[in-house]
């Protein structure tokens, strides 16, 4: 039992999406990162392996796969550049064989996949024949220290919609070994404005995430009232008790699923600073495999939970990047946020 965790308040970073549909695009996603490694002062080795991560999937992408993207994020509280490359197909049949290092993918010899797994401080990957690839490869500098240990893992991406450079969605997380709270804020509309919504509302949960739910959706409501409003869902996960607590207005959408289990919390209509009803909290069971996942409304609300059926043990942004991949809309800004005890 460990006594020793910190609580974390992490805010959801933005993932920039790079379609993978010709070769110029990995030059685009390469001179993106590495004004995003300028920016938050990485050396220039570390700014190097960045680089040669995305050149290496994203020549990949175009060369190999159908519907190729790359998104990419910083992410500051860990110091870390986060790229996730999605693809709708073939698969990858051998992955052992792709994943050596010796073997490439684009004919020079010592690259390929193999590098990337190297190179990355994190690597995870999911494949299927034929429904396609995710692979996940975090960054961070050789010297930074590892991530705190907590009880729950947590992985989000928030994508906004094309020709946006801002997304009206956000979230943010704070971990405290077996518990953590979490928020989902879809600000009405998109772009500056929704923005503007959907970050009000992280700020008065950061500035207390272990609030009693119901005074704290009050409070998110009165906050709002000066912005044009947002949809707004919060849980508290209790990983030793297993339940989860939730309270919500508007359709950002919260699932508990696991092999066996399929759970929608349900959430009150309404937008919390335009017009909510008296705030209810509900209570759930937590089975002990289940993902909580939570997403706003740039997903489809209609997926089937024995899609997430490969990816439930494994690191949540498997389950998050093929979430997005299969079923967002592709006509709003889309979040999704998924959480799972660790083990």
């Amino acid at each position: 039992m460990r006594h020793h965790h910190a609580m974390e308040v992490i805010r959801g970073a933005l993932h920039v999406s790079f379609a993978m549909d010709d070769a110029t695009r990995v030059g685009q996603a390469r001179r993106h990162a590495e004004a995003l490694a300028q920016q938050a002062g990485l050396d220039t080795v570390h700014a190097g392996r960045v680089a040669l991560v995305i050149t290496e999937l994203g020549n990949n992408l175009v060369r190999h796969a159908r519907h190729g993207a790359l998104l990419i994020a910083w992410k500051p509280e860990r110091a870390e550049i986060e790229i996730v490359a999605t693809d709708r197909g073939p698969g990858i049949a051998d992955v052992a064989r792709c994943l050596s290092d010796g073997f490439s993918t684009g004919g020079t010899p010592g690259t390929g996949l193999g590098a990337v797994r190297r190179l990355s401080s994190d690597f995870h990957m999911h494949t299927a024949v034929p429904d396609g690839t995710i692979m996940v490869s975090r960054l961070r500098p050789a010297h930074s220290p590892a991530p705190p240990a907590q009880g729950i893992l947590v992985a989000g991406l928030s994508v906004a919609i094309a020709g946006e450079q801002v997304c009206g969605d956000s979230w943010a997380v704070a971990l405290d070994g077996t518990a953590a709270s979490v928020i989902v804020a879809d600000g009405l509309g998109h772009g500056r404005d929704a923005a503007e919504a959907s970050q009000a509302a992280l700020d008065v949960f950061a500035a207390n995430p272990q609030a009693d739910l119901r005074s704290a959706m009050t409070t998110t409501h009165a906050r709002l009232r000066s912005t044009r409003g947002a949809a707004v869902t919060m849980l508290q996960l209790d990983a030793g008790a297993g339940m989860v607590r939730s309270c919500g207005a508007g359709n950002v959408t919260a699932r508990l699923v696991s092999g066996d289990s399929d759970r929608t919390v349900l959430t009150q209509h309404g937008t919390a600073g335009v017009q909510i009803r008296t705030p209810e909290e509900t209570r759930h069971a937590w089975p002990p495999h289940a993902l909580v996942v939570v997403h706003s409304d740039g997903l489809e609300s209609r997926w089937g939970p024995q899609r997430l059926l490969p990816v439930l043990g494994r690191d949540p942004m498997l389950a998050a990047a093929l979430l997005l991949r299969d079923h967002g809309r592709g006509r709003d800004d889309a979040t999704v946020v998924v959480l799972r005890r660790a083990d």
